[in-house]
């Protein structure tokens, strides 16, 4: 890219899309110019070898010289390319945590200074540039945390895009983050964690309980599931306020079972969607009912605009969830209304 990442940057905006960016800003490639300029700036035990894993050392971000170089370097990416987006990642675990310019009593200090020094960076950054969406990542969800949060609003829940094993994944997750924060995507299938042959359907299902998004190549599509993607994303933003900010509910654990269910509920109880997961089907099988939860119970409620039943009967006696075929790794969601 002779000219920089500018032009592709416009070409993107042109088009009414936005433009964003991966990072791995506390890593430092073995074959680079910063490298050979400051090999002291990145984490090592002087006398002994240095670790290189993802041809990759760590920058020593207890530092504030390191700090303010990343600081100018990103600043410049940022405003040359015009981002609206930063996916943040840390991929490489720390290795020889040991910083010279310290005295030995304060050897064990550096992993805290370290990350004292990585939200200075990001205290700068995001206060610099308030409307870039920030993204956290660390070798999937491996820095899912409070602290990450309070900087970037939404974390990528993990590497495992599997919608059954995101199942499990994404209702551990809820037990501490909301919903809101999960970054989930629709990925191409055979998964290529597990190989295994999820539908469409349940693959945007499950991604459409957390930040919806696509991770595959559309030119792969078949001509209908380009159009069934169009209608997720379509009923995703008619219902993103609802899964985003209303309250979550966890209906069937799927550590328990082989099914999973959850759903969300307005504020003032006159909206709710439930999904449902049929992880393995079982011949003859007993029957599963769904119980919902959260409704006002004296409030009749339409299902899936197909009959009527008021809140107390969906939460006491419930529904039989049958999904469009009942079989492995099928789905279902059902749009409840209040009705007068």
């Amino acid at each position: 890219m002779p000219n920089g990442l500018k032009p592709l940057s416009d070409y993107c905006h042109s088009l009414g899309m936005k433009f964003g960016l991966w990072f791995e800003p506390e890593m430092i490639s073995v074959k680079s110019k910063l490298y050979e300029d400051h090999p002291d700036w990145v984490l090592e035990i002087p006398g002994q070898r240095r670790s290189i894993d993802r041809s990759q050392f760590v920058l020593n971000l207890g530092r504030a010289e390191v700090r303010d170089y990343l600081l100018e370097r990103m600043s410049y990416i940022i405003d040359h390319a015009d981002l609206d987006y930063i996916k943040w990642d840390m991929n490489r675990n720390m290795t020889e945590v040991y910083d010279a310019k310290l005295s030995a009593s304060e050897q064990g200090e550096v992993s805290h200074r370290y990350i004292l020094g990585l939200y200075d960076l990001l205290e700068h950054l995001t206060d610099k540039y308030p409307d870039i969406l920030f993204e956290s990542c660390s070798g999937g969800g491996g820095r899912y945390d409070a602290g990450m949060l309070y900087y970037m609003p939404q974390t990528w829940t993990s590497d495992n895009t599997d919608a059954i094993a995101r199942l499990k994944i994404q209702y551990g997750t809820s037990l501490l983050y909301p919903v809101v924060s999960m970054g989930a995507h629709v990925s191409a299938v055979p998964n290529e964690q597990t190989g295994r042959m999820t539908p469409l359907r349940t693959r945007g299902l499950v991604a459409s309980s957390g930040n919806l998004g696509y991770e595959l190549n559309p030119l792969n599509l078949l001509e209908n599931e380009r159009q069934e993607v169009k209608l997720q994303i379509k009923w995703y933003k008619a219902h993103r306020h609802l899964i985003q900010f209303g309250k979550f509910y966890r209906l069937q654990d799927p550590f328990e079972t082989m099914r999973t269910a959850w759903m969300f509920v307005s504020d003032d109880k006159k909206a709710a969607v439930a999904m449902y997961f049929n992880i393995f089907s079982e011949a003859s099988s007993p029957l599963h009912m769904l119980n919902f939860a959260g409704l006002d119970p004296s409030q009749k409620y339409s299902v899936n605009g197909e009959y009527t039943a008021y809140g107390s009967e969906l939460m006491q006696i419930g529904i039989y969830p049958l999904t469009q075929n009942d079989g492995d790794f099928d789905s279902a969601v059902f749009e409840l209304k209040a009705v007068e």
